[in-house]
Protein backbone atom coordinates (compact mmCIF):
# COMPACT_ATOMS: atom_id res chain seq x y z
CA UNK A 1 0.00 0.00 0.00
CA UNK A 2 1.46 3.35 -0.97
CA UNK A 3 1.67 6.14 1.55
CA UNK A 4 -0.54 9.09 0.79
CA UNK A 5 -0.17 12.69 1.88
CA UNK A 6 -2.78 13.79 4.42
CA UNK A 7 -5.58 15.77 2.83
CA UNK A 8 -6.68 19.12 4.24
CA UNK A 9 -10.13 19.25 5.83
CA UNK A 10 -11.28 21.57 3.06
CA UNK A 11 -10.21 19.16 0.31
CA UNK A 12 -11.72 16.22 2.17
CA UNK A 13 -15.09 17.85 2.65
CA UNK A 14 -15.24 19.21 -0.91
CA UNK A 15 -14.60 15.73 -2.30
CA UNK A 16 -17.02 14.18 0.20
CA UNK A 17 -19.75 16.61 -0.84
CA UNK A 18 -19.12 15.92 -4.52
CA UNK A 19 -19.33 12.16 -3.91
CA UNK A 20 -23.06 12.82 -3.45
CA UNK A 21 -23.26 14.45 -6.91
CA UNK A 22 -22.30 17.59 -8.79
CA UNK A 23 -22.68 20.82 -6.87
CA UNK A 24 -21.79 24.51 -7.04
CA UNK A 25 -19.35 26.23 -4.69
CA UNK A 26 -21.93 27.75 -2.37
CA UNK A 27 -23.76 24.42 -2.12
CA UNK A 28 -20.52 22.65 -1.20
CA UNK A 29 -19.79 25.30 1.44
CA UNK A 30 -23.26 24.84 2.97
CA UNK A 31 -23.11 21.03 2.83
CA UNK A 32 -19.67 21.03 4.47
CA UNK A 33 -20.96 23.16 7.34
CA UNK A 34 -23.94 20.82 7.78
CA UNK A 35 -21.90 17.57 7.56
CA UNK A 36 -19.31 18.83 10.03
CA UNK A 37 -22.00 20.22 12.35
CA UNK A 38 -20.45 23.66 11.98
CA UNK A 39 -16.89 22.57 12.83
CA UNK A 40 -15.60 23.14 9.30
CA UNK A 41 -16.50 26.34 7.51
CA UNK A 42 -15.05 26.84 4.04
CA UNK A 43 -14.84 30.46 2.97
CA UNK A 44 -15.18 31.50 -0.66
CA UNK A 45 -11.44 32.20 -1.06
CA UNK A 46 -10.54 28.76 0.27
CA UNK A 47 -13.31 27.15 -1.79
CA UNK A 48 -12.22 28.54 -5.13
CA UNK A 49 -8.50 28.10 -4.43
CA UNK A 50 -9.13 24.47 -3.49
CA UNK A 51 -11.33 23.76 -6.50
CA UNK A 52 -8.71 25.27 -8.84
CA UNK A 53 -6.01 23.07 -7.28
CA UNK A 54 -8.19 19.97 -7.38
CA UNK A 55 -9.01 20.58 -11.04
CA UNK A 56 -5.27 20.75 -11.75
CA UNK A 57 -4.83 17.43 -9.91
CA UNK A 58 -7.62 15.93 -12.01
CA UNK A 59 -9.78 15.19 -8.95
CA UNK A 60 -12.74 17.33 -10.04
CA UNK A 61 -13.98 18.93 -13.23
CA UNK A 62 -16.13 21.93 -13.91
CA UNK A 63 -19.39 21.35 -15.72
CA UNK A 64 -22.17 23.70 -16.75
CA UNK A 65 -25.59 23.61 -15.18
CA UNK A 66 -28.40 22.82 -17.58
CA UNK A 67 -31.12 24.12 -15.27
CA UNK A 68 -33.28 26.97 -16.59
CA UNK A 69 -31.75 30.29 -15.61
CA UNK A 70 -28.69 28.55 -14.16
CA UNK A 71 -26.69 28.12 -17.37
CA UNK A 72 -23.89 30.37 -16.07
CA UNK A 73 -23.56 28.63 -12.70
CA UNK A 74 -20.37 26.60 -12.36
CA UNK A 75 -20.85 23.11 -11.04
CA UNK A 76 -18.10 20.81 -9.90
CA UNK A 77 -18.12 17.07 -10.45
CA UNK A 78 -15.93 14.37 -8.93
CA UNK A 79 -13.69 12.45 -11.35
CA UNK A 80 -12.59 8.83 -10.98
CA UNK A 81 -9.21 10.13 -9.76
CA UNK A 82 -10.97 12.29 -7.18
CA UNK A 83 -13.08 9.38 -6.00
CA UNK A 84 -9.91 7.31 -5.55
CA UNK A 85 -8.20 10.17 -3.66
CA UNK A 86 -11.22 10.34 -1.33
CA UNK A 87 -11.20 6.57 -0.79
CA UNK A 88 -7.48 6.67 0.01
CA UNK A 89 -7.98 9.47 2.53
CA UNK A 90 -10.90 7.67 4.20
CA UNK A 91 -8.74 4.53 4.52
CA UNK A 92 -5.91 6.63 6.04
CA UNK A 93 -8.29 8.19 8.56
CA UNK A 94 -9.73 4.77 9.48
CA UNK A 95 -6.21 3.44 10.11
CA UNK A 96 -5.51 6.39 12.38
CA UNK A 97 -8.73 5.77 14.34
CA UNK A 98 -7.94 2.06 14.65
CA UNK A 99 -4.48 2.95 15.99
CA UNK A 100 -6.04 5.29 18.55
CA UNK A 101 -8.38 2.51 19.73
CA UNK A 102 -5.38 0.27 20.36
CA UNK A 103 -3.70 2.79 22.68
Amino acid sequence: MKKSEPMSESYYYILLCLAKGANHGYGIMQMTKALSQGDVVIGSGTMYGATDNMMKKGWIREIRSDGPGLERRRLYQLTDEGREALRTEIARLRRMLDNAKEV
